[in-house]
């Protein structure tokens, strides 16, 4: 009935010169008013508003919602595009925000391998209470929320409902790595939907402007799900507990398998804005960490990473940032697949 209605309805006309309008074109394609030119003002004053306020990610959002208005050939087009992509550098080139050490964490230090263990508790406590807010909001999107029982249910009936749940779990913190990075960089995409036996997907609805933001976006899942390996694991130092060791196991063994640069794994798009020289590295680290831990897994990476390296389509500036972030996520990831995990049980 709604259907039928809307195909009876006449396509709109064009205020400037009276050319009636197909709903699907951007532009009138007489005089080339631009069909949303009211709210593209709108978007435009919104993007002015949050960069004067210092939220530049909520600028980023509104110019990219502008370019979803614009016709991709009109001078307004190019433009906004220069300056997504100004305001998302800018956005990298902020230093993180870091604590001092406090005396607390340089006497742990001091305590050998016992401030080692604390100070692994304090990365762990610090992980969660920064990004709780943002873990939980995740949790109330429906297709989420029950996908991730799905997926712990078919899990359970292999491996038991304790690795199961810690699983889920893990895979559900990689994911809202890409999603946080998403939210940085006020690209729209989809809340994540669990697959069982894949893990995963998130769908974008917009993409990044550059390969550079790709590469954020991408390798951003693994840096969160390393740090979910890493919580687990010094739960299963503190406590002894074997399923907590399997899950940190399992969990750096995924991340590191999201590292082979292939398809849309997130080893792709970290790949994506290297040189061919960094590329070259990258698969050095890879032959080294092989030799360090004899994971086979390694040796798939390390062939992919050569592929890439020899014939993918390489960058043309460096990218520093995304090179040791991969790097890093290969060694560490690396020496955690060879955690020994004696039993599951309590």
């Amino acid at each position: 009935m709604l259907a039928s209605d809307a195909l009876g309805t006449a396509p709109p006309v064009c205020p400037q010169c009276g050319t009636q309008v197909a709903p699907a074109l951007l532009a009138c394609p007489s005089c080339h008013r631009l069909v949303h030119a009211a709210e593209l003002k709108r978007l435009a004053a919104q993007a002015d508003r949050a960069t004067q306020a210092g939220d530049t990610s909520a600028a980023l959002a509104a110019w990219r919602q502008a370019l979803d208005l614009l016709p991709p050939d009109a001078t307004q087009h190019a433009v906004i595009s220069a300056r997504v992509v100004e305001l998302s550098r800018a956005l990298d080139s902020r230093p993180p925000a870091t604590a001092p050490p406090s005396r607390w964490g340089k006497g742990a230090a001091g305590l050998g391998a016992l401030g080692a263990l604390v100070l692994k508790f304090k990365f762990a406590l610090v992980f969660v209470l920064t990004k709780a807010k943002l873990l939980l909001f995740g949790l109330t999107k429906a297709g989420t929320f029950f996908s991730m029982l799905l997926s712990a249910g078919v899990y359970w009936t292999i491996w038991g409902w304790k690795f199961a749940f810690g699983l889920v779990l893990s895979i559900y913190v990689h994911e809202m790595g890409h999603v946080q990075a998403l939210q940085r960089y006020g690209i729209k995409a989809t809340a994540p939907m669990f697959i069982p036996g894949i893990g995963a997907v998130i769908r974008l609805k917009q993409y990044p402007a550059e390969p550079r933001e790709d590469a954020r976006v991408g390798l951003a899942g693994p840096v969160w799900g390393l740090g979910a390996a890493l919580a687990a694991y010094a739960v299963y130092r503190a406590t002894g507990i074997g399923v907590w060791g399997a899950i940190a196991h399992f969990g750096a063994w995924v991340n590191l398998f999201n590292l082979v640069p292939v398809w849309q794994l997130d080893g792709a798009r970290g790949f994506r804005s290297l040189t061919r020289y960094q590329r070259w590295v990258a698969v050095a680290v890879i032959a080294v960490m092989w030799v360090a831990t004899s994971e086979g897994l390694l040796v798939l990476l390390g062939v992919a990473a050569a592929a890439a390296a020899a014939f993918g389509r390489a960058a043309e500036e460096p990218d520093h940032t995304a090179l040791a972030q991969y790097a890093l996520l290969v060694s560490v990831l690396s020496l955690m697949t060879r955690i020994a995990v004696p039993g599951s049980g309590p």
